[in-house]
């Protein structure tokens, strides 16, 4: 006599089908990285599980060699990493697509040929991040010079209509909105005609120590290139800052510090909205926001973590300030805001742990080594980039804890990007994917 197992009943089966079904998503589930900072421009992500642990040979899934020199970071559209780098005596402006499982190149595409400009010695004309929209890949280099590529690497439109001159180079990175591709332009005085350079003491140190009234941005149509308006932000001082949105629909605004102040602008218009005047230049960190409020730093001369509260008018200097600190202000590396806690790491390696809604300081530990690139948090962890390219990863939250130490020994200063459960960490010579060979 033969049994037969009994069916399972109809409701259990439709769980199991139901688990199955999610199970998958989640495996097939891999985050975007697709500007600067990632999705929310603020260096957050949404991975579950991130790798601790790696050296240069271990939990490497790949490695290539990036040809040239750029310090922008890679992004990450779904199977696909791509990186701008400038070659030849930095005259060839080149957009690279990677494979993100296996590395390979995909392809490699020259969109410009410049002239190379001054800059700040740690700058490259490669600095600017590029971003996507699952579409094209919008890439800018240190002349100003604007491209859009296809993700077969075609070029469908470029830009080269704005002259940009800086001591410093150009070190913010472009940001999509609604259609817009937006870049702001925070340059120091440079008057470059045929290779003429200010003659006075007083044209030299104008936008760098001495407000100017030249520095604009930029918004253009993503489809076709065409500028559709430009905002000036009156007078201001040199600045490296990526712009970001806040808000949705027709209350969404362009939030955007320069050296000595920090401003909102109308998305559909480029009217300004708003200015808060504050003590600085060069100003290069990323802000971030939460709680209704706007986490600024200005990392040289009068160094100040400045705290804003959002939805003023004209001149919110006196109305709107939340708070201020003088402590932990980082030059370059970004601020990181995870709810209810500010973070940042000074470019000598002190870690800061802020609440966030007073600025009272939490914590302030020495985590080692000197830092450009931006910190980013996901899975529990922050994770903190030298410039010597060792990783200091601490658990979030109130208490400092370092987690690990994970050292590639390669000069770095671009911010990592998030993808797949991976990390993709480049260096001077290098790109590296980070984590477990799925």
């Amino acid at each position: 006599m033969t049994t037969r197992s009994s069916p399972l009943p109809a409701r259990l089966k439709s769980l199991l089908l139901l688990s199955c079904f999610l199970g998958g998503i989640g495996l097939m589930h891999a985050e975007n990285w697709p500007r600067f900072r990632g999705p929310s421009g603020q260096g957050l992500s949404t991975e579950k599980r991130l790798p601790l642990h790696w050296s240069a040979t271990s939990n490497v899934v790949w490695k290539v060699a990036i040809p040239g020199e750029g310090w922008s970071s890679p992004i990450v559209w779904g199977k696909r990493v791509f990186v701008t780098t400038v070659t030849d005596q930095s005259t060839r402006c080149r957009v690279l697509c990677l494979d993100r499982d296996s590395g390979e190149l995909i392809w490699d595409r020259t969109v410009f040929e410049i002239v190379p400009l001054r800059k700040e010695s740690k700058n490259s004309y490669a600095t600017p991040t590029p971003v996507t929209d699952g579409k094209r890949v919008y890439a800018v280099f240190g002349d100003g010079s604007m491209a859009a590529l296809d993700f077969k690497g075609g070029v469908v439109w470029t830009n080269r209509e704005i002259s940009f001159y800086s001591r410093h180079g150009l070190g913010a990175s472009p940001v999509l909105h609604d259609g817009l591709l937006i870049m702001p332009f925070d340059g120091s005085n440079r008057v470059l005609k045929a290779g003429i350079w200010p003659n006075t003491s007083d044209e030299e140190r104008l936008g760098w120590q001495i407000p100017w009234d030249k520095a604009f941005i930029v918004a253009v149509d993503a489809r076709t290139g065409r500028r559709i308006w430009t905002a000036s932000r009156g007078k201001s001082r040199i600045a490296h800052v990526t712009p970001n949105i806040h808000g949705t629909g027709r209350k969404a605004e362009l939030i955007s510090p320069a050296g000595d102040v920090i401003q909102g602008f109308d998305l559909r218009t480029g009217e300004r909205l708003w200015t808060a005047y504050s003590q600085g230049e060069g100003v290069t960190p990323s802000f971030a926001m939460g709680e209704g409020l706007v986490f600024t730093a200005s990392g040289f001369e009068k160094t100040t973590i400045r705290t804003l509260r959002l939805g003023g008018r004209g001149d919110v200097t006196s109305t709107h300030v939340a708070w201020e600190q003088r402590r932990g202000v980082p030059s370059q590396p970004s601020l990181l805001y995870l709810a209810p806690h500010l973070h940042s790491v000074t470019d000598g390696g002190v870690a800061h742990c802020y609440q966030a809604a007073s600025g009272e300081v939490i914590y302030a530990e020495r985590v080692g080594g000197n830092y450009s690139a931006s910190p980013v948090a996901g899975a529990g962890h922050i994770y903190f980039l030298s410039e010597n390219g060792e990783t200091v990863v601490i658990r979030q939250g109130a208490e400092f804890s370092v987690v690990a130490r994970n050292a590639i020994q390669e000069k770095t200063q671009a911010s990592m990007a998030v993808s797949n459960g991976r990390l993709f960490i480049r260096t001077a010579g290098n790109l590296y994917c980070i984590g477990s060979k799925h």
